[in-house]
């Protein structure tokens, strides 16, 4: 079978290439990929082409597809595993297989499978490690963001406090406590409140912070303090940039006690220096935000540590079984990742967007692998309605459903690029 994919040559060299697969083997799967959102992940890979750690030495002469953030649809299933998927399932995949040690994975690793493709070969190993994850939502989309969520999952469940005069790690966030995300608006951020809202350990106190207002008010139209206090959370949304003092502003909240649990969205000294002045006795900082720079650090009290028993984590990706949570919980419709995506985009605009990825504003971006059209943001849609008629629908669309992109806006685009 033909694909079209976009493979990693090099450093910064990306092709987009029509080839045939090779035929299907017994112990493998044949897929069609509808969608794969970009990941900063990607974007390093192509800088640092074979020495990426997950990247072969030999790729100027055996180039993988690179994306791994994808959902799709299988079409065919080797003999070895008929009896578990069958034809016509929708997946997503756990693409760090950590098969026998191995730092191989999909989107980085092999010739045949990566997202941003029509169609993979999915290896044996995938299957053998248990990361082809079925997924029973209608949107391809929710598909390809299980594999971020499981990331914000992931940073809930590797947080921990230990009671006093135990050596026990109680895992998870402190159910009924005070929490803040700081800098904690941008699409992660967003997600990590989702989370918080809907997942069944909630905090009593949730705090977000950042220090852009129109951010901050965008936010608090799509997660209110209303719905909020529904799930029974206090939630605050606090622009630490027009506090005079904001460690005390934060600290207000708790009535000075502190905070229980603390995520850190952003890869700023600042913020994570904050984080640490307002955890309380047993909190838990978690540094989410991954930094490009080495050598980055920040300035951490350690008497509190000694005498407070401060501790930090820092989480990178989830599990499968962080996987496995947030695909059930968009299937039940307990989650909703939309939020992370500010654009959307063809396979013709796969390249360009990975390699420039860092300079274009706003969260993720969604690429729709059957077809060709330029990456747009949501925020764009009426403007290229003039050039393109299906984007003034699409505004309708998403303008009806607070300006996220939806079921209804992908199967219309499915219909109609």
């Amino acid at each position: 079978m033909k694909t079209k994919a976009v493979r990693i040559y090099g450093k910064k060299d990306l092709r987009l290439e029509e080839f045939e697969l090779p035929e299907m083997k017994d112990d493998e799967i044949l897929a069609e990929i509808i969608t794969n959102s970009i990941c900063m992940s990607t974007h390093k890979a192509a800088n640092q082409g074979a020495e990426h750690k997950r990247v072969p030495d030999d790729i100027a002469v055996n180039p993988t597809m690179v994306g791994h953030e994808f959902c799709g649809i299988i079409l065919d299933v080797g003999k070895k595993w008929a009896d578990k998927f069958k034809k016509g399932d929708k997946f997503s995949i756990q693409p760090a297989l950590n098969y026998k040690g191995s730092l191989d994975a999909p989107g980085y690793s092999y010739r045949w499978i990566g997202g941003n493709a029509t169609h993979v070969l999915i290896p044996n190993e995938v299957m053998e490690m248990d990361c082809l994850l079925p997924y029973e939502g209608e949107a391809f989309f929710m598909g390809s963001l299980s594999e971020p969520v499981s990331c914000i999952v992931g940073t809930y469940h590797a947080m921990y406090h230990i009671p006093q005069g135990t050596y026990q790690h109680n895992m998870g966030i402190v159910e009924g406590g005070n929490m803040a995300i700081l800098a904690g608006v941008g699409p992660m951020g967003l997600g990590a409140i989702d989370y918080a809202l809907h997942n069944d350990r909630r905090p009593g106190l949730l705090v977000v912070t950042d220090i852009d207002n129109a951010r901050l008010a965008r936010a608090a139209e799509l997660y209110t303090v209303e719905h909020a206090a529904e799930q029974g959370v206090k939630l605050v949304y606090l622009n630490t940039g027009t506090a005079s003092d904001p460690v005390a502003a934060l600290m207000a909240y708790t009535d000075d006690k502190g905070y229980d649990d603390v995520l850190v969205m952003a890869p700023v000294r600042p913020v994570v220096e904050q984080g640490d002045k307002i955890l309380g006795k047993d909190g838990c900082l978690n540094f989410f935000a991954g930094p490009s720079n080495t050598d980055f650090s920040a300035m951490l009290n350690f008497y509190d540590v000694h005498y407070a028993a401060h501790h930090l984590v820092g989480t990178s990706g989830g599990n499968t079984s962080d996987m496995r949570e947030s695909l059930e919980m968009m299937e039940r419709g307990a989650l909703n990742p939309a939020a992370m995506i500010t654009h959307i985009g063809g396979m013709n605009a796969v390249i360009d967007t990975i390699l420039n990825l860092p300079n274009i504003p706003g969260g993720k971006k969604l690429m729709y692998t059957h077809k060709e059209f330029p990456l747009t943001a949501i925020a764009d849609f009426a403007e290229a309605g003039k050039e393109n008629p299906v984007f003034t629908e699409l505004d309708a669309i998403v303008k009806r459903n607070n300006g996220l992109w939806c079921l209804d806006a992908e199967q219309y685009l499915l219909a109609n690029i």
